[in-house]
């Protein structure tokens, strides 16, 4: 869980970053004045050339200087020049109600916390700004191409390069609505909201607590037992168990049968015992052990009788 948010703060922090492009792209389309370039087609000491924008209009001088105003020169923009950047205000203030929030949805990714309102309402919101964006965007261009040159007056139109960058935003905006689109897919999937915790059916996402005094009755093998290393071939047979003690009954068979039992403690290291050296001897069987055997008498002293603690008894 931990990289699905992580990847998906990377996504969301690449959309973002998109978006910041295009809002200053935006913004400075509408602050210059130079979305096309006018000049009078008939020389002499009337000609005139300059810049436009939806506000205002510069005229070029002598030496390098430059005024602008609306009165300037005999050069008069079309209406659906003004209309175009009325628009395309609309589009930069769009684009950066969908920066403030990507913020905040990232915010919500990073903390998995609600900040300002619902993550499921930010990204629906997000797409809807893309969206209108690139309308907007659209709707820019098409006004600000109504202007053509104004053979009245003897001039010719050029476009400028604010023209160029509403261009370029209608790329950046559609590129935005399809990553906007995308989020909102994610977030509508189970576990899309971080905000929410996530559910998680297979568990394998949970948090586990380990119950030593659990006894697991299934088994892997179709038997039901497990076959062991040893010269009888014949699987262990399980008897009961508590939570610490684990007694496992086997059969030998070698130089005879027996049947024991091995009980193992592995909260208690210090009651294993180490094995026997291995012998090449022939080994005799010792059925009747016993650790609690009682001591002899043989004319008239205590014999204790000993008892070889091993499987077998080399002779």
């Amino acid at each position: 869980m931990a990289e699905s948010n992580k990847s998906k703060a990377l996504y969301s922090s690449g959309v973002a970053c998109l978006g910041f492009l295009a809002f200053a792209l935006a913004a400075a389309a509408v602050a210059l004045p130079l979305w096309g370039y006018f000049e009078s087609t008939s020389g002499g000491p009337g000609a005139e050339r300059g810049y436009f924008g939806p506000w205002t209009t510069c005229k070029e001088l002598l030496y390098g200087r430059t005024k602008c105003g609306e009165n300037v020169s005999r050069f008069r923009p079309h209406g659906a020049v003004k209309l175009a950047g009325y628009v395309a205000a609309l589009n930069s203030l769009c684009l950066a109600f969908f920066c403030i929030l990507s913020i905040i949805q990232l915010s919500m990714i990073v903390s998995k916390d609600k900040v300002v309102l619902k993550y499921t309402s930010a990204v629906t919101a997000k797409l809807g700004l893309a969206l209108l964006s690139t309308m907007f965007g659209i709707a820019t261009a098409g006004l600000f191409a109504l202007q053509t040159d104004d053979r009245a007056n003897d001039f010719i139109v050029k476009r400028g390069e604010s023209f160029y960058i509403q261009v370029v935003l209608i790329v950046l905006t559609f590129l935005l609505f399809i990553g906007a689109l995308y989020d909102m897919l994610f977030a509508r999937r189970a576990g899309g909201d971080p905000t929410i915790a996530s559910r998680d059916p297979s568990g394998n996402d949970a948090t586990t607590y380990n119950n030593p005094g659990f006894r697991d009755k299934r088994s892997t093998h179709p038997g039901g037992s497990v076959s062991v290393t040893d010269a009888s071939g014949k699987p262990y047979a399980h008897s009961g168990t508590n939570g610490s003690m684990a007694t496992l009954s086997t059969t030998l068979s070698s130089n005879g049968s027996t049947t024991g039992s091995i009980t193992r403690s592995p909260l208690r290291s210090s009651l294993k015992k180490p094995r026997p050296a291995a012998n090449n001897g022939l080994g005799i069987q010792n059925p009747g052990f016993s650790g609690t055997s009682p001591t002899l008498s043989r004319n008239g002293s205590t014999v204790k009788k000993v008892r070889i603690q091993t499987h077998s008894t080399a002779v």
